[in-house]
């Protein structure tokens, strides 16, 4: 591949996302730091406060950092970020040569696509990059996998005709991430409701609801090959509501049988066959299914960047080595390798009444509750070996205590989680059980926080 970069400068490597994610992931810092790369991020402006905080609370990561930059732009207007982030990468290539660039998170993953492209760097390509930001698109490159869709753009909408669509149906908006905006709905009524809740100018989808058990699939792809793959099982608040808001994530999901078929080799073949009509070059790529009763998998979506929650800390903790360090290797064009899991992780979001949050208290010898809701990062794993026994690694209160919780409508309304490792799945179960017992929140039903009703 030939490079187009500037040759002169420092040399540098480029991260680009939400805030948050570097709080959860350290290590994105911390790996090209210790290469001796001037490390950069571009993150949206909404990410200032939290790019503030982490510097006062954190200086040990957000120290190796050479330069923040703050883009402007909205997630749920295509390519809106496009333009800033390039202008400020006209400024950054007169002093840096940049030699890496990731996206970490969904709302830059389009322009970092670009930057790569234009730059000459290893990224998913111009395709995989674009397609994976238009949950639109991605039902045109991977129709046969996908449920049955309609794309409504703001133009049509009063077009569609919701009384012949079969229901339910799931309608979600086309940009969006973190389950943001997505509904299930069981009439038209309904459908038209969730449609007339979203901006004037967001594209939306009205899909066929995949009732089915959900899965993950979270690969690392160097030069077009998957270097590594892995299935995660999941549960998200779909039975109790009509929300989709993730509740467990399980690495890996294990031997799985449904109507007779092998859940990881059949979601482990779609996967494969997404990443082949997306082109997919390098990086991780993060595809989510549904698997009906019949043991069919149907693609909900894919992402090409880190994936969500704690997910990169369940795959330390059941391979035993950070995913992290391997991701930067395949955006510096280095061979890239991961190890099989050997042992089994999990991550658990507990639900929690509306009201405002005082507390978070566990009972758990050697353990304390870790509050990481703002600026603060999250604790390392420590991976175990296998045999070792079942093991409460970590509970984070995502939320500072004095605020507000609110019904799980998306990822960020969540508020308190742990991770926990063990050898089997029945000793996973049954430790679960016990830190579920274990943890009390501590949630006013009646409480006012500063600020609110001009309190």
């Amino acid at each position: 591949m030939q490079h187009t970069h500037a040759t002169t400068g420092q040399e540098a490597f480029l991260l680009t996302g939400a805030f948050r994610v570097i709080c959860r992931n350290p290590r994105f810092v911390t790996e090209p730091a210790r290469r001796g790369l001037r490390v950069l991020v571009l993150t949206p402006e909404s990410s200032r406060p939290l790019a503030a905080l982490a510097a006062a609370r954190s200086p040990e990561v957000t120290g190796l950092i050479s330069e923040v930059r703050h883009v402007s732009g909205a997630m749920d207007r295509e390519a809106s970020f496009n333009a800033d982030v390039f202008a400020t990468l006209q400024e950054w290539r007169a002093r840096y040569r940049i030699v890496g660039a990731y996206a970490m998170e969904e709302a830059l993953v389009e322009p970092t696509g670009l930057i790569c492209d234009a730059l000459g760097l290893p990224g998913p390509g111009l395709r995989a990059s674009r397609v994976c930001r238009s949950k639109y698109l991605q039902r045109a490159y991977a129709d046969a996998l996908g449920p049955r869709s309609l794309t409504v753009p703001p133009g049509r909408r009063a077009e569609l005709d919701l009384a012949a669509l079969t229901y339910p149906v799931v309608v979600k908006p086309a940009a969006r991430h973190a389950s943001s905006g997505v509904s299930a709905c069981a009439t038209a009524a309904e459908a038209d409701l969730a449609l007339r809740a979203y901006p004037e100018h967001e594209t939306a989808l009205v899909e066929q609801q995949v009732i089915g058990e959900e899965f993950s699939v979270e690969s690392l792809v160097q030069d077009g090959e998957i270097r590594f793959s892995s299935v995660t099982g999941k549960e998200t608040t779909e039975d109790g509501a009509r929300t989709f808001v993730e509740l467990a994530h399980s690495v890996p999901a294990g031997d799985r049988h449904i109507g007779g078929v092998d859940v990881t080799r059949a979601v482990t073949e779609a996967n494969r066959q997404v990443l082949a009509a997306l082109a997919f070059e390098n990086g991780v790529a993060h595809s989510e299914w549904r698997v009906t009763d019949r043991g069919e998998p149907h693609l909900m979506e894919i992402a090409s960047r880190t994936p969500g929650d704690g997910l990169t800390a369940l795959y330390h903790l059941a391979c035993g080595r950070p995913l992290e360090d391997e991701i930067v290797r395949v955006a510096l064009g280095e061979p890239a390798a991961f190890p099989a899991p050997r042992r089994l992780a999990r991550q658990v979001y507990l639900e929690h009444p509306p009201g405002v949050l005082r507390d978070v208290l566990l009972d758990w010898p050697g353990v304390r509750v870790r509050w990481v809701g703002e600026g603060d990062l999250w604790p390392a794993p420590r991976p175990g070996e296998p045999g070792d026994g079942p093991v409460l690694r970590a509970v984070l209160a995502l939320r500072e205590a004095g605020r507000r919780l609110g019904p799980l409508r998306s990822s960020d309304d969540r508020a308190v989680t742990f991770l926990i490792d063990a050898d089997t799945p029945a000793e996973l179960d049954a430790l679960e059980k016990r830190v579920r017992a274990a943890i009390t929140l501590r949630v006013d039903p009646d409480g006012t926080v500063p600020g609110e009703d001009g309190c």
